[in-house]
């Protein structure tokens, strides 16, 4: 249980890490090009999708086995944290549209951390 909970905190770590380097990067396309409003939608979403992937991966890495429950175990935990933040922050629940980006955030963190599992190999012999 441990070294879940090991692997699902480098998982957030590199998911605020990565965040903030790209919400710099996205501020300073905005700010310097002509980067339009639902161009800078797509690549925030696209941006997401690539950070739990990579954040999926990092701690299949970590954890060496079930890759699938630590990358559920980070997607939901994503999500609830931004669902907290959209509740008490805007008092809004989440749309559809929201709900089935979250369940692509869900499936695309299990496949990278099942990646991740199987990048580190079987170390257990039978």
């Amino acid at each position: 249980m441990k070294q879940r909970l090991t692997a699902v905190m480098y998982g957030w770590l590199s998911i605020v890490i990565l965040l903030l380097l790209t919400s710099m990067t996205l501020a300073l396309f905005l700010r310097f090009t002509s980067l339009t409003n639902p161009l800078l939608n797509q690549l925030a979403v696209m941006a997401s999708f690539l950070i739990l992937f990579i954040s999926g991966l990092i701690s299949g890495i970590k954890a060496k086995q079930k890759g699938w429950i630590i990358g559920m175990m980070l997607s939901l935990s994503y999500s609830l944290v931004i669902y907290l933040f959209h509740f008490l922050g805007y008092g809004e629940h989440f749309t559809f549209t929201q709900l089935l980006y979250h369940l692509g955030f869900l499936m695309i963190t299990i496949v990278g951390s099942i990646f991740g599992v199987n990048l580190t190999g079987s170390k257990e012999v039978n």
